[in-house]
């Protein structure tokens, strides 16, 4: 399926509209934009939602519109934007992810979503070396004038930050805009919301929690044309972001670190699967020579992952008329299971049209279950 793109200004009335859907319980960023696709406009698909949870049978009343202008009268209280997914200012890497998030909070300067950047992310408990490195490479960037992201952490992401301070950086934080984590980094907060941006997906005043790390990596990656991994153990939230990364068509880094040092067995290992090895800012400029300053490539025009390798058992060829051709529901469900199975597969399969098989899984994710997975791949839950 193709990802919805912004067109028209927003309506002030539409820019409410969307933070209200954006706020429904059961809709996630992706079934967001299958709505607005589906129903014309977020006002449109507001209507909609009575009847949608008749199908689904989960309850899916939208925000207040009282609600909605409150959170916006709280943002310009904070100083901080609360940009819409649609916004001009709206950033354009991000816009082209999968699932871009359908509200962003920012604190600072709103432009600086929209120059190129580059993610550093890399170990909490970094060594002295790898600081030292992330230093060198984010502050050898922002003098090129590249945005440098990070994630506020501690160790590299922090080391990162501050190197860049000078000319703006983008930390991308998993609570609220106006919520600093970890507690040490205040000044480093109010010296990066100063001359750069914060940026959170997360409403004003959330605490951060374990769960929302993931999608705040998910916007570290997105807001770069690539991310630079440095000390990365073989579990962490750095190789979470290069994932993302990689699934979206980014260019994914990393630093070489020593084989007897666990903090560095992630990073190593995202060298041996084909990431671009890095001791300087200079390599990472001579591979995305020429691609930083061009506009980003939708989801729609990317090549498609690599295939699975082909089954050993006999596969059937299609019937001529699909299995329960008069229920599309009965004949997707047929079509699915725990296996990530592509969009593409199930409309040649089920023989139905894309339109229809879209409806079709907009309402099993709204019910809770579907899973969508990178390359417009689904599963049953």
């Amino acid at each position: 399926m193709a990802q919805l793109e912004p067109t028209a200004p927003l309506t002030d009335e539409e820019r409410i509209a969307r933070i209200r859907l954006a706020s429904t319980e059961h809709v996630g960023p992706i079934s967001f934009l299958r709505l607005i696709e589906r129903h014309g406009s977020a006002a449109s698909a507001i209507a909609a939602l009575p009847e949608i949870a008749s199908r689904t049978g989960r309850s899916m009343a939208a925000s207040s519109q009282e609600a909605a202008e409150r959170e916006l009268q709280a943002h310009s209280r904070a100083g901080a934007r609360l940009i819409v997914w649609g916004d001009a200012d709206y950033p354009p890497m991000l816009a082209a992810i999968t699932d871009p998030p359908p509200l962003l909070s920012v604190l600072g300067a709103v432009d600086m979503l929209s120059r190129p950047s580059i993610a550093i992310v890399g170990a909490r408990n970094a060594s002295a070396g790898g600081q030292r490195i992330a230093e060198t490479i984010a502050r050898d960037l922002s003098g090129q004038g590249i945005v440098v992201v990070s994630g506020l952490a501690r160790g590299i992401d922090a080391a990162a930050h501050r190197a860049s301070l000078s000319n703006g950086t983008v930390a991308v934080v998993a609570g609220g805009v106006d919520v600093v984590y970890p507690p040490e980094h205040g000044e480093l907060h109010r010296h990066i919301a100063a001359g750069g941006a914060v940026v959170a997906k997360r409403p004003l005043g959330s605490e951060p929690q374990a769960r929302h790390f993931p999608r705040r990596n998910r916007v570290i990656a997105g807001l770069a044309a690539g991310v630079v991994v440095i000390e990365a153990a073989q579990r962490s939230g750095s190789l979470i972001t290069a994932r993302v990364a990689l699934d979206e068509g980014r260019e994914v880094f990393a630093v070489p670190g020593s084989p007897l040092d666990p903090r560095c067995r992630g990073s190593n290992d995202l060298l041996r699967h084909g990431a671009v090895l890095t001791e300087s800012a200079d390599d990472i400029l001579e591979a995305l020579a020429g691609r930083l300053a061009e506009p980003p490539t939708p989801p729609r025009q990317r090549p498609d992952p690599p295939p699975l390798p082909p089954s050993r058992l006999p596969i059937a060829p299609f019937p001529d008329t699909a299995p329960n051709a008069d229920d599309p529901q009965s004949a997707i469900l047929e079509s699915l299971g725990p296996t990530p199975v592509s969009v593409d597969e199930l409309v040649r399969r089920c023989q139905l049209s894309p339109s229809i098989v879209s409806t079709v899984l907009l309402e099993l994710e709204l019910a809770g279950r579907l899973e969508r997975h990178p390359g417009q791949r689904v599963s049953l839950l």
